[in-house]
């Protein structure tokens, strides 16, 4: 599975690298970095684990959270993740 999304200049907050790290570290690694961000402010995260192309997106979906842009290349998922106002 390949996606890609233009993210073009879009303004990140923090970045978290989980490479090497597989599930549910990614998950739960991204759930408290996205507790310390403030609504609407992004987080850009790095896996490399293939569950994350399932997993990451559910956890937004759960967090009421906006998963922004996927990019799916070389064994290594990017994901910007917008921090919902529900949180």
């Amino acid at each position: 599975m390949t996606q890609t999304n233009e993210v073009g200049d879009l303004e990140v907050a923090d970045v978290l690298d989980t490479s090497g790290l597989l599930c549910p570290l990614p998950v739960y690694k991204a759930a408290l970095s996205l507790k310390k961000l403030q609504p609407g402010e992004v987080l850009e995260l790095i896996c490399t684990d293939p569950g994350s192309l399932e997993d990451i997106p559910a956890l937004a979906r759960q967090r009421r959270d906006v998963l922004l842009a996927v990019d799916d290349q070389a064994g290594v998922q990017k994901f910007w993740i917008e921090k919902g106002e529900n949180v």
